[in-house]
Parts: structure tokens; sequence; C-alpha cells
């Protein structure tokens, strides 16, 4: 389902992550702002996938939107219900609810436990599925929808590999029956041939449970691909906000135009003619991000009050975007 057929099934309003800093016991306090000021929707039965360069803060936002990390500011809302709230029996249910796949599937997994004892962990904890023998069973029927064989199950993760780990995690996440679940980079750890398989897997699994998606990556092509809208973040903070195909085939950012400029197109003669956008300097420290907009440093097309105000995601027909001269579309 995607938006304008019902209410979100999560919503980020304002959401700041902030991490303090200290170089010294009698410096002054310093925050690094991971996450800044950040807004969006993901709707019930869509894919949003979320890109940006290493340390734009997007795995920092998923994991606190799963409470692994806290929130400085900023709400948190499942279904209507504020996610920083829960306690008790309320935040093990919505843990039901919302699971997360995680980027490197080898740290992610106990090395000590076989494949069916991590899948069947989550359901012993909270206590479902019925008895051992169903969980067994349960285990079983979740080794065969990610395309893993019933002699798996007493196999350690140092005999599987890499596209094989990342199966068993996502089996593990499938353990609960959940109805979100936030993809921190599941294909960047892989190879190539194998990325693919498992951005297919995903998407099967999304159109037999109809679960919703966070997709979390740096690769636009991939995240086109598998998502129904696109979220651009840059130094903690949303740059644009747009359907897929619309989004990659008319960025309207500079900073969507630069990321889009650098994937890579199969036709040679159509890359030959393509014009890159090359980003000079590195992202602004965090720590010290820069005054106005955050990516006045770097933009080609940056003025005056790009360098003083930071604009706020406003709707720029049909798309939301985070610019005070946003390109035609």
């Amino acid at each position: 389902m995607k938006s304008g057929d019902a209410k979100p099934i999560l919503q980020i309003d304002h959401l700041k992550v902030w991490f303090e800093a200290r170089n010294g016991l009698f410096q002054k306090k310093q925050y690094i702002k991971a996450v800044d000021d950040v807004s969006f929707d993901v709707y019930r039965g869509e894919t949003f996938g979320l890109v940006g360069e290493s340390g734009c803060g997007k795995s920092t936002l998923g994991r606190t939107i799963v409470r692994i990390n806290h929130p400085t500011a900023g709400e948190i809302r499942y279904d209507g219900v504020s996610v920083m709230s829960l306690k008790g029996e309320d935040e093990k249910a919505f843990r039901k609810r919302v699971q997360m796949i995680f980027q490197d599937p080898y740290a992610s997994l106990n090395p000590r436990m076989t494949a069916g004892e991590i899948i069947r962990e989550p359901m012993i904890v909270h206590g479902t599925h019925g008895s051992a023998k169903e969980q067994e069973s349960r285990v079983a029927e979740l080794l065969e929808t990610v395309g893993l064989k019933p002699d798996h199950i007493r196999r350690y993760p140092h005999e599987f590999s890499g596209g094989q780990r990342q199966r068993i995690s996502i089996a593990r996440t499938l353990a609960l029956d959940p109805e979100f679940i936030i993809c921190d980079e599941p294909i960047s750890a892989l190879d190539v041939s194998i990325q693919a398989q498992v951005i297919n897997l995903l998407k099967q699994i999304q159109e037999q449970l109809g679960i919703s998606y966070l997709f979390i990556a740096h690769d636009m092509s991939m995240v086109k691909h598998i998502s129904d809208r696109i979220g651009v973040m840059y130094l903690g903070h949303m740059m644009e906000i747009g359907e897929s195909n619309d989004l990659y085939h008319h960025p309207m950012h500079p900073y969507t135009k630069a990321l889009l400029s650098a994937v890579p197109i199969p036709d040679p003669r159509i890359a030959k003619t393509r014009q890159r956008v090359l980003l000079e300097g590195e992202i602004p420290s965090p720590l010290n991000p820069p005054g106005g907009c955050p990516f006045s440093t770097r933009c080609v097309r940056a003025t005056e009050i790009c360098r003083k105000e930071c604009p706020v995601l406003r709707d720029v027909g049909g798309r939301l975007v985070a610019c005070h001269e946003p390109e035609e579309r």
C-alpha cells in the first residue's frame, strides 16, 4: 500500500540523534549530530529506500527505530503509538512486530549456535509457535523460505558462505512473523553475484507476507530496484524524498543528482555521453557541521542564502526537497 491509501505504519517526526564527544576531562561538551531533524513516513506494504554516503546517519536512524540507540529529540510512532514510551510487555510486543537485518551477517550470528538454534531463539524468548517440536518445524519451514536445505539446520555460521549467512539472518528475522523489517545494508558485505539473489528473496517475501521495509543502502541502482519511495540523506539531514522511478530519472536536489551520476551504466555508449557531477572535498564533520545548508560546502550551485539559512524539507511539485533552488523536473 502506498502513500495516500492509508495512514503510515511508521512516522519519524523531527528526529535527532546526537552523541556526546569529549576530548578531555575539562573541555566543553561537543555533540556528533548523527541524525539532525529528520522526518518521513513509511506506509504499510511499501519499501522505503534510504540512501546516502557512508557516515550520513542512515544506520544510526535504523538502529534508533528499533531502540538500540536512544533519540535526543523528536518522535518515532509505530502504528500511531510512540515507540519511546513503550515499556514492559508493550515493548516486547513491539520488538516482535519490528525486526532488523544487520549489515554483517557473520558478526550478527552467534558462532556457538547452529543455524537452527539461531532461528529458533526468538521463538523461545517470546514464547511463540507452540511446543519445541512445533518450533523446530517452523525453523525447517523458514530455512526453505530463504532457499536453504533442511540439513543446514545443524551447521554453524562459519560453515556457510556470506550469502547463506545473510539468508539465515533473514530467516531469524522472519521467525516472529514481523510486520516491519529494517534492512541495514543487507547486501553490502556480499558478492555482487549474491546481492541480486538476496534482493529478489526480500521482494518475494514481501509479496507473500505484505511486510513493510526500510531498506538502507548506498547503492542507488539497487535501492531503485527494490524501493517504492526513496529518501536521500546527507550529514544527518534528509535532502529529498520521492517516488523511486521519478526521483531516479529526475533528481531535484544537487546532491541526489551527484549520487545518480555516479551509478554505473551497462551500456558504454550511453555512459560515454553522460555528464558526471563530481563533488569536491570530503563530507564535513558531524561534530562541526557548516552553517546554513549542510551540503553548501560541496554544492556548485550554492549561493549566499545557502550558507546562511538551512533549507527545510518542502513540497515542490509533489516531491519533498530541502533546497533553496531545486532543479527543474
